[in-house]
């Protein structure tokens, strides 16, 4: 009879613990149902319409994100480098390349929720399209760390794991044609502090 309602609690807290675990990973990961995958960016482009997954819904729901459009725009999440190491505050990066068309993008270093990484100067935490110092060939170079750059400088401070978030609005990208073609910039790390 104990052995009975033993087995019992064990099978339940399994099952329970087992099926939370498993939604918590498919929610965190960057990677999964509806996601695109373009260089070291990840993007849900039916996050924002009635098409989305239910998994797409529950991420919107968990982190209390306004979820853009299709019409609106679309933000890709970087969170490992070109070498495949994940992304860390104390390290400094190169972001460089080319932006795909957009009337407007931003960039910026987010912390796990994925808010802009806590600075003591949060204007230099993000930038902007209408910001950027652009190449002749109207590429990109963004240098990421905690010493100032000349050029464009996006400032990152502390430890421990980040992510970068990349978004596009009022862009063709958006559709469901224009993802097969883009090319995004890519994320080098420089170094890092010891």
């Amino acid at each position: 009879m104990l052995k009975n309602a033993f087995l019992t609690l064990l099978s339940l807290a399994i099952a329970i613990g087992g099926g939370g675990g498993s939604v918590w990973y498919a929610l965190k990961a960057q990677d999964g149902v509806g996601a695109i995958r373009i260089g070291q960016w990840t993007a849900f482009p039916e996050i924002g319409t009635q098409a989305a997954d239910p998994y797409s819904k529950a991420r919107v729901a968990r982190e209390g994100v306004l979820a853009l459009g299709r019409a609106e725009g679309l933000s890709f999440i970087a969170e490992r480098d070109a070498g495949g190491d994940q992304l860390r505050r104390e390290c400094a990066y190169m972001i460089e390349g080319g932006f795909p068309t957009a009337r407007f993008w931003t960039l910026y270093a987010a912390d796990q929720s994925l808010g802009v990484v806590d600075t003591d100067r949060p204007r230099l935490a993000a930038l902007q399209s209408y910001q950027v110092l652009r190449q002749p060939d109207n590429s990109v170079i963004i240098t990421v760390g905690n010493r100032p750059a000349p050029g464009n400088w996006l400032l990152t401070e502390g430890f421990g794991r980040m992510y970068f978030v990349l978004t596009f609005y009022d862009t063709p990208i958006a559709s469901s044609t224009g993802l097969s073609d883009v090319t995004l910039p890519r994320i080098v790390k420089a170094g890092c502090n010891a």
